[in-house]
């Protein structure tokens, strides 16, 4: 309880306000599925003395997961997360560059062996041994297998991790595929483009909270934010049983809020929580700002939900 306080004390000081905290904790308990008297239980997961440990490598991506993460505003990302996780390595947000970013990742790895969670963002280039993609005079292939093995457990953050991504998409010239396919250890895929960063940090939540972590589905997705198809939680269904589609966009339909699947809309072939959490800190998702689902949380999406604005 001493260390509860002490780690809401440190939030107040950087303008987190103890409501606001217990909001966030709101948040992440009704994105889990838990009861509303959970909410205790999750802020003490959050305040604990014993920090989980991340590592965090890039691999073949563009960092816009990392982006949507550490853009969170509600709250702001080093005001909570980072003191929820002991972020050990994470190459946007440190302070080392060339060798000693190389030490930092070493020690870290040698230091927490066996007790790290490893959080993998990007896809690895395979083809011609994996000479596509380096670090450090490495192959991003060596790296994941190095890191892996040693991981207390491995998340997978956006599509390039959990499948290959934009990179492995036809004519796929590097060879990249899936964290999981280039390692062959077993992966948690918070998937999309970018995921929710919600659905991240609820991952984490749910293994401090339960000490294991959450349900998966056939494709390693956690079931409480992928267990759900979008076209049947869309706000929009209603016009979709009454016929109402948007033609073109800017059309009435389009004014009127009608139905996007003739203008491509993917949700019937999509699981996601979108509907619910929305993205911008709750504020908005695509279809709520006129813009059809491209289905960016299923695997190979950029090759079999495309092309993106013709109907199913």
């Amino acid at each position: 309880m001493e260390h509860k306080e002490e780690v809401l004390e440190r939030i107040e000081a950087k303008g987190v306000s103890r409501r606001d905290f217990v909001k966030y904790c709101t948040l992440v308990t009704s994105v889990l599925g838990l009861a509303p008297s959970m909410v205790p239980r999750v802020a003490e997961a959050m305040a604990a003395k014993q920090r989980p440990t991340a590592i965090w490598l890039h691999f073949a991506e563009c960092t816009g997961c990392s982006e949507a993460l550490l853009r969170t505003t509600y709250p702001w990302i080093d005001e909570v997360v980072l003191e929820v996780l002991n972020v050990a390595y994470h190459e946007t947000i440190m302070a080392p560059s060339g060798e000693a970013a190389e030490k930092s990742l070493h020690d870290a790895m040698t230091q927490y062996k066996g007790k790290y969670i490893l959080i993998c963002e990007g896809g690895i280039p395979m083809k011609d041994g994996g000479v596509y993609g380096k670090v450090g005079g490495k192959t991003m292939l060596d790296i994941a297998k190095a890191a892996t093995k040693d991981a207390l457990a491995t998340i997978c953050v956006g599509n390039c991790a959990c499948s290959g991504g934009v990179q492995a998409a036809k004519p796929n010239p590097t060879g990249a595929v899936s964290v999981e396919k280039a390692t062959g250890v077993k992966t948690i895929n918070i998937n999309g483009c970018p995921p929710n960063p919600i659905n991240i940090i609820a991952t984490v939540v749910h293994y401090l909270l339960l000490g294991k972590l959450p349900a998966l589905d056939d494709k390693g997705r956690p079931l409480f934010a992928y267990g759900m198809n979008i076209h049947d939680n869309c706000p929009r269904r209603a016009h979709y049983e009454a016929g109402n589609f948007v033609k073109k966009f800017g059309d009435e339909g389009a004014m009127k809020g009608w139905c996007l699947a003739e203008v491509g809309c993917k949700g019937p072939n999509t699981f996601n929580n979108c509907p619910q959490v929305m993205f911008n800190d709750g504020t908005n998702w695509p279809i709520g700002a006129g813009h059809p689902c491209i289905g960016c949380s299923e695997p190979n999406f950029w090759d079999e939900q495309s092309p993106f604005y013709q109907p199913i």
